[in-house]
């Protein structure tokens, strides 16, 4: 007798998504941003994305017919998946990037890498690329940052350098907080280590996300902090490029 039951579909819970994207990876992008997130950065500007379950729940299904849509002018671009966390949702992003495969399509991951490794390992394979944010090299300060510890971040850098995935290294520039030379020089030196790096992005600090900690009632530390100005980030870039690193 031959089941009449429908498959079973792996549903993930999402925040948003966005069907234009220009700055989560080449070329024009639709960005899934996954719920939930198990750090706490200072300067987060998706603080309603932290608690995995009070997102939106969808199957793999729903959002590949959506992609579809927009499939022609992806072909140039692709699909990233970002958050929150998306290595909180391991076989939800895998499925992801596997369909978007079907559909010849690109993919990125968008991730902090703070996930036990072995776990991350099945949803890199299925990643064209990777976004690896690294929010800090020196141990106190990213912990300060981000309330967890930077080993796990740095096990998934070494293990992309030796697979030879395709990575970008993304770091945020907060006047005050990260800006530290000793600390930019440290993950600059790191970076510099791996060989599968094409490129760095410095990502100024800004302050568009504040509204949402006022809305959620969550206590927000960088009030008094300014953005981060041209020149602040131009010293950063300065200093990756002492270490013959490709920077934006």
């Amino acid at each position: 007798m031959v089941s009449t039951l429908p498959e079973q579909q792996t549903i993930g819970y999402i925040h948003s998504v966005e069907t234009c994207g220009t700055v989560d990876g080449p070329g024009i992008r639709y960005v899934i941003f996954t719920q939930g997130c198990p750090l706490r950065c200072l300067y987060c500007h998706n603080p309603d994305c932290r608690e995995p379950h009070q997102g939106k729940p969808v199957t793999v299904t729903e959002l590949l017919n959506d992609i579809e849509h927009y499939r022609s002018y992806l072909r140039q671009g692709g699909v990233t998946v970002s958050g929150g966390e998306p290595l909180m949702q391991p076989e939800f992003v895998r499925e992801i990037f596997e369909g978007c495969h079907n559909l010849g399509l690109h993919t990125a991951l968008d991730t902090s890498g703070y996930v036990v490794l072995d776990v991350a390992k099945p949803v890199v394979a299925a990643a064209d690329l990777v976004l690896l944010d690294i929010k800090s090299f020196l141990p106190d300060t990213y912990r300060r940052v981000t309330s967890v510890a930077i080993t796990p971040t740095l096990e998934l850098a070494r293990y992309l350098d030796q697979i030879h995935k395709p990575t970008w290294i993304r770091f945020v520039l907060v006047p005050g907080l990260t800006d530290d030379p000793d600390n930019i020089r440290g993950l600059a030196q790191f970076v510099a280590g791996l060989r599968n790096i094409e490129k760095v992005e410095v990502l100024p600090f800004h302050k568009m996300g504040e509204y949402k900690w006022q809305q959620l009632g969550l206590p927000y530390q960088l009030y008094d902090t300014p953005a981060a100005s041209p020149d602040d980030v131009a010293r950063a870039i300065a200093i990756f490029r002492d270490y013959n690193l490709t920077v934006q």
